[in-house]
């Protein structure tokens, strides 16, 4: 019998060492190095057989056929956005979040469309039992003839069933609770994750099933597991959102299929996750038009225009180091903003307190918002509500005061349009690219943070 040896493994990119470090010397993590038991390769037999293609000769790539992927369309169509238009066959999905976020209900709720329009759909759960999943299923209304549950962790047993049953869609549920007998480490470690997700792939790929995968996060709100894995798969998607709140975002982080940095925009109900076409108009349902640091803002998710609300606090203060609070922006943006104002208007943030919101949970990305989160600083300073009928800012601060053009600014304006805005604050040279295309909204243009302040208050 071969001998087994323990070994330390980085969590983060794989790399073994025979010792415990507090570095990587891989990937320079630290205290990522957990132990396991490795068994020599001799003693190991790995079912390799990796074939994605059917194998055979190298071809020339102007030999290779070209053409569109199929795709199942999944029912929900704020899923077929951020996965490119529906899954695609033999593909590999991951889908993470937060605990309780919702990722089982929406795949819960998939597996139920696909099951009813295409055939067998298997959902293999390592976390619940069959029971658990069927009192779920009868609350969201996802009883269906072709849908069937499986209560198992080895990853040997579930390619059994799956030979047998030759499902048209799989779901694990989770990634981290699979195991493979030929691997002596437990459950969730390094090794464990790999392999289970190696064989996931070769299954997928050879049998033209698209698989999705449930992974968890750590306490910072990272994938869990080796970096490897977010490498292996083809699309990776992430829940956002707070439990507490009613709205969440479905974010695609990677796709080989269709684009990134897409959204979809969901709300949790009794009846499981319903989906939100209109998010626009969504997010500004409650939003007043009077109130001091309170602006809306447009940015570009993926391909979608979102318009949102924006909220500042500015108070005075007698501590030495003030506050700076920031949720759904980028901390170290908001402190860019605040520099300019204090060096270009002359506004004493120094000694104040500042606290800034995105209404509905959402999580700013880009410099779309920089102009509308300075406009709002000040408002809130100063005490003053914005002049200006139902306006709309968009545009991106400089560290020089100046406001620089963005992009999509079409699109922008037409969803601002849509949504009943008269006044569309933008940098100068974005009015100049438009023209004169639109001609229902008034459209002002600016080329520094102290123009827009005169024009705005």
């Amino acid at each position: 019998m071969a001998k087994t040896k323990n070994v330390y493994v980085c969590s983060q990119c794989g790399y073994e060492s025979p010792k415990w470090m507090g570095k990587c010397l891989n990937c320079n993590s630290w205290n990522t190095m957990t132990e396991e038991v490795k068994v020599p390769e001799k003693a190991v037999v790995f079912n390799r057989a990796v074939t994605i293609s059917g194998g055979g000769k190298p071809q020339n790539i102007k030999d290779i056929k070209s053409s569109q992927f199929e795709r199942f369309d999944t029912g929900i169509n704020e899923l077929n956005r951020v996965i490119g238009g529906g899954l695609v066959k033999g593909s590999l999905t991951l889908i993470s979040g937060d605990p309780g976020i919702g990722k089982s209900t929406i795949l819960l709720q998939t597996a139920k469309r696909i099951a009813d329009k295409y055939g067998k759909v298997l959902y293999v759960s390592g976390e619940e039992s069959e029971e658990q999943i069927k009192m779920r299923a009868e609350r969201l209304d996802c009883i269906s003839d072709n849908l069937y549950i499986l209560s198992e962790t080895s990853i040997n047993l579930i390619e059994e069933h799956i030979e047998n049953m030759n499902p048209v869609f799989v779901i694990i549920d989770s990634i981290q609770t699979l195991f493979k007998s030929q691997i002596t480490s437990a459950p969730g470690s390094v090794s464990q994750v790999r392999e289970c997700t190696n064989d996931l792939m070769r299954i997928g790929k050879t049998k033209d099933i698209p698989l999705f995968i449930v992974a968890h996060v750590t306490k910072q709100g990272e994938l869990a597991g080796p970096r490897v894995l977010e490498h292996m798969v083809d699309t990776v998607l992430y829940f956002e959102g707070e439990r507490t709140q009613e709205f969440r975002i479905l974010r695609t982080i990677k796709n080989r299929f269709g684009t990134t940095s897409e959204i979809g925009v969901f709300e949790m109900r009794e009846s499981g996750l319903e989906e939100i076409l209109d998010a626009s108009s969504v997010f500004l349902q409650e939003t007043s038009f009077e109130q001091e640091g309170s602006v809306v803002i447009a940015t570009i998710e993926g391909t979608r225009p979102l318009l949102v609300e924006i909220q500042a606090l500015v108070s005075e203060t007698k501590a030495v180091m003030p506050r700076r609070t920031s949720v759904g922006i980028d901390h170290s943006r908001m402190s860019l903003i605040l520099a300019v104002l204090e060096k270009k208007l002359k506004i004493p943030f120094y000694s104040s307190d500042v606290y800034v919101n995105v209404v509905g949970g959402l999580n700013l990305e880009g410099t779309f918002g920089d102009l509308g989160l300075a406009v709002a600083l000040i408002s809130s300073a100063k005490g003053r509500t914005v002049k200006l009928e139902r306006p709309l800012f968009v545009g991106e601060v400089g560290l020089t005061g100046e406001v620089r053009p963005i992009s999509n600014i079409e699109r922008i304006v037409n969803e601002g349009q849509k949504m009943g805005f008269k006044n569309i604050i933008m940098p100068y040279k974005s009015k100049e690219k438009l023209g004169d295309k639109f001609k229902g909204v008034n459209i002002i243009g600016i080329t520094t943070v102290k123009e827009a302040m005169g024009k705005v208050f």
